[in-house]
């Protein structure tokens, strides 16, 4: 309920501030009285940490530069956040799920390269990892990803096609199969196969998939963001409950400036400083506040009594990095096409 009080009050104080700076003109982001408007277009479950991040962030700026800035906030599943920058919606800076869609921002020229080495920890500022969630009892006794493939089991999870939390969940999966046929291809597209079989919806974003589980009561399971799992607890303490798989991935959500529009809207200083900040104790405790797991060891450690920190996560690496990643199982006519098509 604390938890619930906190952001509703830091979500009226930002639409107060939208509320505000809407006499301004998008495209030229400073107004006659000095004050800034940047946009940040982010993915689904950030929501809640921006809201709060947004607020602490105007009050850092107020008092190093007198200037009052406006954040707009834009959300919904990475991939198809990418492409709304790439097709026009005018970020000054991305927060998305994974480097791959931020990849595609920059080769289509509106981000500069070596975007992924302008802020700390290859511009991760928090990471997360794929957790479960389930109903208060566990009537199918899911425990690992074996038991998502049982008969009568219900899956939930968003599409890979336009979700990037969806991406980390399809190799979580083949990473947890790997290991459990000693990396025999044909077995481990066989087990993913299976499991989505068992996904009754596919939603466009990772928030959907939450409220196609939570609100819609449709699934048995949801293969979540622990984030997003996490704060579902917050809201619906009795109905639902967290299960952490044997294996899971190491998720690194990556943040940059755009460029092109920074530039053209003479934002860039403050478009750093805000992605900047969130490396800042105030950023890393905040992104831990809201179950995201800060990047600061020390911080992190704040925070063991809410993460598993000895949980057993692969990392993107051992995929190849994202742009082996993505043409291997996303891209149009890869394994997940191969198998969703089954």
């Amino acid at each position: 309920m604390k938890k619930r009080m906190k952001r509703m009050v830091a979500l009226s104080f930002v639409l107060l501030l939208a509320v505000e700076g809407l006499s301004g003109c998008k495209k030229n982001s400073s107004s006659s009285d000095g004050s800034v408007e940047i946009t940040n277009v982010s993915y689904d479950p950030t929501r809640e940490f921006y809201e709060e991040y947004n607020v602490e962030f105007a009050k850092y700026w107020k008092d190093k530069t007198g200037q009052e800035v406006t954040v707009t906030q834009s959300h919904g599943g990475s991939g198809k956040q990418a492409r709304s920058v790439i097709e026009g919606n005018e970020a000054d800076v991305v927060t998305l799920a994974l480097a791959h869609d931020i990849t595609a921002i920059e080769e289509a020229g509106l981000i500069e390269e070596g975007w992924i080495n302008e802020f700390e920890k290859n511009s991760s500022p928090y990471t997360s990892t794929i957790v479960f969630l389930v109903r208060k009892g566990n009537d199918k006794d899911i425990k690992d990803w074996s038991d998502l493939i049982k008969d009568g089991v219900n899956v939930i999870t968003p599409n890979p096609k336009t979700s990037g939390g969806a991406c980390w969940n399809f190799l979580s999966a083949w990473a947890y199969a790997k290991n459990q046929y000693n990396g025999d291809e044909t077995q481990i597209k066989d087990f993913v196969t299976k499991l989505y079989k068992n996904v009754s919806v596919l939603d466009s974003g990772a928030r959907g998939a939450t409220t196609t589980f939570v609100e819609n009561g449709q699934g048995d399971v949801l293969i979540a963001w622990e984030n997003e799992a996490y704060l579902t607890l917050d809201e619906h303490p009795d109905e639902f409950e967290i299960v952490t798989p044997s294996i899971s991935i190491l998720a690194e959500p990556s943040v940059a400036i755009v460029d092109s529009v920074a530039k053209k809207r003479g934002t860039e200083e403050v478009a750093k400083e805000y992605l900047t900040y969130l490396y800042s104790d105030v950023g890393q405790r905040l992104a831990g506040e809201n179950y995201y797991r800060p990047t600061n060891t020390d911080i992190l450690k704040e925070f063991s009594d809410v993460f598993n920190l000895d949980l057993n996560m692969v990392s993107i690496d051992d995929f190849g990095g994202w742009n082996e990643a993505y043409e291997v199982y996303f891209q149009d006519g890869g394994i997940f096409d191969q198998i969703y098509t089954q």
